[in-house]
């Protein structure tokens, strides 16, 4: 079980490396955006990455990393790599949206692209880092990615004390995780809202089922939020949690594209759909948060087409 002073810890470690992002009310919805797409490489992602990185051994280092990614932890994963001197190798599927591939190169990271699924770019990650002795950093399934995200937490209560409840995009399930482990850690009664798109709702399923549920397939525009099932570290923390989570809600991906045109039109922010996802859910009412309330954009690496009316 991840306690306060890791998260604590972690959160120090990050100074100087992510951002303490800003809160940005917006009178029109009636809540605080986190703005996680303000960070170094566009994603909250980096607090995981870097928190796993720079908890390896110096042998580890070495001989660099590998990730399997549909593109933010992998710009993560290659940032903070780069930022400590290390060999970054990224698997991402052959769909993976040019503006991430691009995103991964511009720190330094060695792409490989290896079919269309979360399984076929972990076997393909598997495969490399037994061949050349690379860790593996996992995109959400270990402590270190968890600790690492709770600091998102941990800053919203520090930020708005008297938070009342925070949303947040469920992709593996590391961000919300973390999300309630450092609002717990930080001393915070708030609660938590997760949002998945309707054609991949396994945080839902799993904690309905009382254990991680594997999904056939997935499909969303929010190419994030897409993974088959949530990981086993993040729903242990979240079980033993659940009073904390106040609901996992679906939006459609039409709720996604409107909350893009939205955010863009109206608060000139440039938000991928996994990073829009939470204020859909807003929008549509699919989510009605206690105030004060935070919804976490957790990120902004987007094709810019999409933002196109």
């Amino acid at each position: 079980m991840i306690d306060a002073q890791a998260v604590r810890d972690a959160a120090r470690a990050l100074a100087g490396v992510a951002v303490r992002t800003p809160l940005h009310y917006v009178e029109a919805l009636g809540v605080h955006l986190k703005l996680e797409l303000l960070q170094p490489m566009g994603a909250f992602k980096i607090r995981g990455a870097y928190n796993a990185i720079r908890k390896l051994p110096e042998a580890a280092r070495r001989c660099g990393v590998i990730t399997y990614s549909s593109g933010n932890h992998g710009q993560a994963v290659a940032y903070a790599a780069c930022y400590v001197g290390m060999r970054a190798v990224i698997v991402m599927p052959e769909t993976a949206p040019a503006v991430k591939v691009a995103g991964v190169k511009r720190w330094g990271g060695e792409v490989v692209l290896a079919g269309r699924t979360s399984e076929d770019r972990q076997q393909k990650a598997e495969q490399i880092a037994k061949r050349e002795g690379l860790t593996i950093i996992s995109p959400f399934d270990h402590p270190d990615i968890v600790e690492g995200q709770a600091t998102l937490g941990l800053e919203i209560a520090e930020q708005l004390p008297d938070v009342a409840s925070v949303v947040v995009p469920v992709g593996g399930g590391g961000l919300i995780a973390g999300v309630v482990v450092g609002l717990e850690a930080a001393g915070s009664a708030a609660r938590v809202w997760g949002v998945e798109p309707t054609g991949a709702p396994k945080l839902q399923r799993s904690l309905a089922a009382g254990r991680p549920e594997r999904l056939d397939r997935t499909a969303s525009i929010a190419d994030g939020l897409i993974t088959l099932s949530v990981g086993a570290v993040p729903f242990a923390e979240l079980n033993r949690r659940r009073s904390r989570v106040a609901g996992i809600v679906l939006v459609e991906d039409a709720s996604i594209r409107e909350a893009m045109h939205f955010l863009w039109r109206d608060c000139r922010l440039a938000v991928e759909p996994s990073g829009a996802a939470t204020t859909a859910a807003v929008r549509s009412g699919a989510v009605r948060p206690a105030a004060p309330a935070v919804v976490v954009v957790s990120g902004g690496n987007v094709d810019p087409s999409l933002l196109e009316d």
